[in-house]
């Protein structure tokens, strides 16, 4: 895949030759080595890019390293105050310097993972992660007997994190009412890192043999659980969420189901409104701005692998999901709504 090339290993900088000439905005990532964080940075840049006459700064830590990102954070916060959009997976670390940043005059946007409250920050990108949580439950479930007994084991790679935990609720409670004779073990902490999350579903696959499917929060989870699949020769089902090569190439195998976040969209959201705040003053809306997920199964893998092949295929595709995301009064939801 092009995308570690394309996103400079996602730590990217794009400035006017003329030092001061053009505004700047930035974009600080949770992880740059996993998909998420990358579909998101190559989002950003696009949406920047399309606005026109705006630079950008991507950056993140090479692992989850809240410390770490928050001191990007506060480096990005001295060029590129046209505004900062802030994917984090330890929002409580970067309340007070959010709150710091709004009240300096740099706008914050968060994406993905909503900030607390006492950050002050008025616009969030991201999904109903409960709902998305439901939509994964339900595309397993349609995979077994409607009289289905035994257990499906679940896990979350990064417990206590909100987007993570509301997808969790979401697929122990679809399956809870959809399934009666099922019972869901878990959420287990299945490690963020790849190596600890292998690590972590061999022990749960290993003690839990019996299981109907094994179903992770995360992109790991899935690429990891295809390849135990795989390597055992299991026939239990398999489900987590995010659409990097691993992972679709397991479902084009059968062995894996997957929904898709639509990570692109929330970072070129984002790179697009903070980009046009900063050339135009354009206000930033305030809310949630919602963006919806996808199944992605044998029917339609083939469609997204291309979607997924270069920046152009990308620019493409998610033209109008973009566009809509941004017109759709629907869209816009109070923030006090965010599950």
């Amino acid at each position: 895949m092009l995308i570690p090339a394309l996103l400079c290993s996602v730590s990217c900088t794009e400035r006017d030759d003329q030092a001061g000439h053009k505004p700047m905005v930035g974009f600080v990532v949770a992880n740059k080595q996993l998909n998420f964080s990358q579909e998101m940075s190559l989002g950003f840049i696009a949406g920047v890019d399309q606005v026109g006459g705006v630079g950008y700064q991507v950056d993140g830590p090479n692992i989850v390293d809240g410390p770490r990102q928050l001191a990007q954070f506060r480096e990005m916060l001295t060029t590129a105050r046209g505004g900062l959009s802030v994917f984090t997976l330890t929002p409580d670390l970067f309340a007070g310097p959010m709150a710091e940043a709004i009240g300096a005059g740099v706008p914050v946007v968060a994406v993905d993972s909503p900030a607390l409250p006492s950050a002050g920050v008025k616009l969030f990108i991201g999904n109903d992660s409960y709902a998305l949580g439901r939509l994964l439950a339900r595309e397993v479930i349609r995979r077994l007997p409607a009289d289905a007994t035994g257990k499906i084991v679940l896990g979350t790679s990064a417990p206590g994190v909100p987007v993570l935990d509301g997808r969790a609720r979401g697929i122990a409670d679809e399956i809870k009412e959809k399934l009666p004779n099922v019972t869901v073990f878990g959420p287990f902490d299945t490690r963020q890192e790849v190596e600890a999350n292998l690590a972590a579903w061999s022990t749960l696959v290993e003690l839990n043999s019996s299981a109907l499917a094994f179903i992770g929060t995360g992109d790991a989870d899935g690429w990891n659980l295809a390849e135990i699949r795989r390597r055992t020769g299991a026939t239990w089902l398999a489900g987590a969420f995010d659409i990097g090569p691993k992972s679709l190439a397991a479902v084009r195998t059968g062995g894996l189901i997957l929904v898709s976040p639509e990570h692109y969209v929330k970072g070129a959201v984002a790179g697009l409104l903070t980009a046009e705040h900063a050339k135009t003053g354009k206000d930033l809306p305030e809310g949630w701005l919602y963006v919806p997920g996808i199944a992605v199964d044998g029917d339609n893998v083939d469609e997204i692998v291309a979607r997924q092949a270069t920046v152009a295929t990308r620019k493409a595709a998610f033209a109008a999901q973009i566009d809509d995301v941004l017109r759709n009064p629907a869209n816009l939801r109070p923030l006090d709504e965010v599950s």
